[in-house]
């Protein structure tokens, strides 16, 4: 038994930020099933917990997949016997190139991912959030400055983010007579594998290559731990996290 007995499901845990916020749970003291699609690194995201790799279920997952992510939950709850967090975090992005170049495979594996998958997470996290004694839970869904705001070249990533925002509402409203909190957290410029090339250049809105800031991906971990700390009579609905000098405030 953890610590303090909590329980979290984190999407997307092998890399990135969803590793940061499993790593921040672990360390906290939560049992955390970590989700992904390659056993390989969500198996590395629980060695690198050090001690607390022990609180730690990998469970490869497809969020496309309505079975795969009914069994994700089945074995979280075999495991650990409830669920207190699910981090709504597994996404993807499409190729930066004009929306009308885009394939309607490439929009549609973005929807499926992004939004979907999102939405099957967290059917699965409410029934069980519903019947377990104590009932309730915390959702924290991954939106990100896109869900604010476009990047060029960016339209399945953005639709779906932007969806993203109705999906927390709908939920923090439909989950309030079962003591469910949802919220979300958008993130801007968190130095990962994904946003590497931020540090390189990316295209403005203006049509100009620009440089980016970074954060350290930590700085998320400890807020997605913040948010699911809250007691369920609070919530942070919308929290935007971001590097300070990022180009998001102020005309494009």
């Amino acid at each position: 038994m953890s610590p303090h007995g909590r329980v979290a499901v984190v999407t997307g845990a092998g890399t990135g930020i969803g590793k940061a916020a499993a790593l921040a749970l672990l360390t906290d003291g939560y049992r955390v099933a970590l989700a992904g699609r390659r056993r390989e690194m969500l198996e590395q995201a629980a060695k690198d917990a050090g001690a607390a790799a022990s609180r730690a279920l990998v469970v490869p997952t497809d969020v496309t997949d309505p079975a795969a992510v009914k069994e994700l939950f089945a074995r979280t709850k075999e495991a650990f016997g409830r669920l207190d967090v699910l981090f709504n975090n597994a996404g993807i992005s499409s190729p930066a190139v004009p929306m009308e170049d885009l394939s309607y495979d490439q929009w549609k594996k973005v929807v499926e991912v992004n939004l979907n998958g999102m939405f099957l997470c967290a059917q699965e996290a409410i029934r069980m959030m519903k019947s377990q004694e104590p009932r309730g839970g915390r959702i924290i869904n991954n939106g990100s400055i896109s869900a604010h705001a476009p990047r060029p070249h960016s339209a399945p990533y953005t639709a779906t983010k932007h969806a993203v925002t109705g999906l927390t509402k709908c939920i923090s409203l439909d989950g309030r007579p079962h003591d469910i909190a949802c919220g979300q957290i958008d993130i801007g410029n968190a130095l990962t594998e994904l946003a590497a090339r931020m540090g390189k250049g990316v295209p403005q809105a203006d049509g100009a290559v620009q440089v980016e800031p970074l954060m350290d991906v930590a700085h998320v971990g400890r807020a997605v731990l913040y948010m699911a700390n809250l007691p369920l009579d609070a919530n942070v609905l919308f929290m935007t996290l971001m590097a300070t000098k990022m180009p998001f405030v102020g005309r494009g």
